[in-house]
């Protein structure tokens, strides 16, 4: 349970600051933030990653749902049982939450972090949660699970030998 208040709360942030966007921050218009490092830009991306797909938004708002509901599955279900495990389920739940939101109810996503040091893509909240997650839930799959997991004993454990 208190991972599903994780995602809430990363959810509440995401939507908290594109709240906050589209309040006080005109459509392409640049706010400093952090001096050479990062501004705020408003953006209406309707695509995902680097605006790709950026005509078929009902397919990645149908994506996001679906994704959604199979990572509160894996969340509920344990598919990781170690709280490191959790976290990365529930990044990336609240990741695909908060722009499922903006598809479903903007029609498009709303994208504020602008990296002024190299030419990148503007994201948001969401898109960190996305990308942390994912990365850790990667990293913890592949090198933590088998040494943090808790292993269900084995069938033939239980049997004495004859």
């Amino acid at each position: 349970m208190p991972y599903f208040i994780l995602t809430a709360a990363l959810v509440a942030l995401d939507q908290l600051v594109k709240y906050l966007v589209l309040q006080n921050i005109a459509p392409g218009a640049h706010v400093p933030f952090l001096p050479h490092i990062l501004e705020l830009t408003y953006v209406e991306n309707t695509g995902a990653a680097f605006s790709l797909f950026e005509e078929h938004t009902w397919i990645l708002a149908l994506i996001s749902l679906v994704m959604s509901l199979v990572l509160a599955a894996a969340l509920w279900k344990n598919f990781f049982r170690h709280p490191v495990g959790k976290v990365t389920l529930a990044l990336l739940l609240a990741g695909a939450v908060g722009n499922l939101i903006d598809r479903v109810f903007r029609g498009f996503v709303v994208d504020m972090f602008n990296v002024l040091f190299m030419n990148f893509a503007v994201f948001n909240v969401a898109d960190i949660c996305v990308v942390v997650g994912g990365i850790a839930a990667a990293v913890y799959y592949l090198f933590f699970m088998d040494k943090l997991e808790p292993r269900e004993k084995d069938h033939d454990d239980h049997h004495p030998a004859h």
